[in-house]
């Protein structure tokens, strides 16, 4: 939405002040009405609330993993495996899907020109992911069900753990139906960020379509192999939703800092298209080239990863650019979240291009990317959700160190990680017996430091925007 231009009266009548780009003002007059706000602060709860549990976890689990830590504390049998899904589940399904569904709400409402169609959907969905929230979190708190470390969406063999998944599934599909519904026929505005945020939504039905085909045809029994092999296609589309939900974050971040469009607005739409079509070809080919579930099949599907860069970097190279020549206006805190979110997600996908899947230099390259995403997310509840909602934050010195601990620490996390597993540190097991070589030890203490700085940072952004969301209401 460009800004109006300034006009002269005959008199040489000049405006106080120049008018500015933002999609803040508009988003807010959008989810005025009292539905959207008590709906988009639940998304807001949900998703800090994943981002807590998930943070906790992180932080007992790099305690766990650093060399002599098990002589240190008693830890529970399978601690680290059942914490480790937790933690993974929490910070990468239901955190990043609270995210989508927060932004799916505010362009329904945007779309739906403030009196979106079918507009009940909007709390049913809230409600099935609070109770998908206790489902998913109990099965580690019994003494029943085994952890199944699979990629993506690692599980609890525990009937409630796949409830909680199910229900979880079911309020996104209502999310995405309302807001398709109102992008059908739409009585307010359609602009790039409703349309990307669209994208996101289609990718996750694609991806839950990938994961409920595959188990229909394994048909179990359920075990580890059999969770690899169901969220192994579906998992790979949420990675393109991820990147699309980021795309959108720097877009609205980007113009926060430069009172301006960080890239042309069509650009993001067709960036967005890109990654859907990507995913989408990239996926349903993989069926019909190879026998599904295949060594041959699996490897096209991780391949498919290269097709998440040509947008990515497009967007951030041009954003950089247009950073580079901002001026003093403009929010300087979403300059450093975007610039963050940036340099961790580069390095991230640096990694990537090093990674067998066999030792931690996967999970340094994953935790990369994913860093660059959350500092993303991170910017969008600062800049974007809390000043929807009349919570802004007051910015200070908290803010700042916040984005550079959080950046910082992951950037340091996944340099050890890669480090160490150069030496041979193996994914998904704690301690480091066997690893006594230097190198390995400075990564393995990198990796541990790095966590603590990184979940510092998170425990920032919990507290200042639980804060927000929890004090009362402000006035109308």
């Amino acid at each position: 939405m460009p800004a109006a231009p300034a006009v002269a009266s005959a008199g040489g009548f000049e405006p106080a002040q120049r008018q500015r780009w933002s999609l803040v003002a508009p988003y807010a007059e959008a989810v005025r009405p009292a539905s959207a706000q008590w709906e988009l602060r639940a998304w807001g709860l949900i998703a800090i609330g994943a981002l807590a549990v998930a943070g906790v976890f992180a932080l007992l689990l790099a305690l766990s993993r650093l060399p002599g830590a098990e002589t240190w504390f008693p830890w529970p049998v399978q601690f680290f495996h059942k914490g480790l899904v937790i933690h993974v589940v929490f910070s990468f399904v239901v955190w990043f899907l609270a995210v989508m569904a927060a932004l799916a709400c505010a362009t329904a409402y945007r779309a739906g020109g403030q009196e979106p169609r079918a507009r009940g959907l909007g709390p049913v969905a809230v409600w099935l992911s609070v109770a998908a929230f206790v489902l998913l979190a109990l099965p580690a708190m019994r003494d029943g069900g085994e952890a199944s470390l699979n990629n993506y969406v690692p599980v609890i063999i525990d009937p409630l753990f796949y409830a909680g998944l199910g229900l979880l599934s079911l309020a996104m599909l209502l999310v995405t139906f309302r807001l398709l519904v109102n992008l059908a026929a739409p009585r307010g505005i359609v602009e790039p960020v409703v349309l990307a945020t669209a994208v996101a939504a289609l990718l996750f039905v694609a991806a839950l379509v990938s994961m409920v085909f595959d188990a229909l045809a394994l048909g179990g029994p359920v075990d580890a192999a059999f969770n690899e092999a169901v969220f192994w296609s579906g998992g790979h589309l949420l990675q393109f939703l991820n990147v699309t939900l980021m795309l959108v974050a720097w877009y609205l971040l980007g113009g926060a800092r430069l009172a301006a469009p960080l890239v042309s607005p069509r650009l993001l739409t067709l960036a967005a298209v890109f990654l859907l079509i990507a995913g989408l070809f990239g996926v349903g080919s993989a069926g019909l080239i190879h026998e599904p579930l295949s060594v041959p099949h699996r490897q096209w599907i991780t391949d498919l990863q290269y097709l998440l860069a040509p947008p990515a970097l497009l967007i951030a190279v041009l954003g950089a650019r247009a950073l580079m020549s901002a001026g003093s206006d403009g929010d300087r805190l979403a300059g450093l979240a975007l610039w963050a979110s940036f340099a961790v997600f580069a390095l991230g996908g640096v990694l990537g291009l090093f990674v067998d899947g066999a030792d931690t230099r996967t999970p340094a390259h994953y935790h990369g990317v994913i860093g660059g995403v959350n500092i993303a997310f991170m910017g969008l509840f600062v800049v974007f959700l809390l000043p929807l909602l009349g919570r802004p934050l007051a910015r200070g010195r908290w803010l700042v160190a916040m984005f550079w601990m959080y950046a910082i620490g992951q950037a340091l996390h996944s340099a050890g990680l890669f480090l160490a597993g150069g030496y041979g540190a193996t994914r998904k097991t704690a301690g480091a017996e066997g690893l006594e070589a230097l190198g390995a030890q400075i990564g393995l203490y990198g990796m541990g430091v790095g966590a603590v700085v990184a979940v510092i940072g998170g425990i920032i952004f919990i507290v200042v925007t639980g804060r927000a969301l929890l004090r009362p209401a402000p006035d109308a």
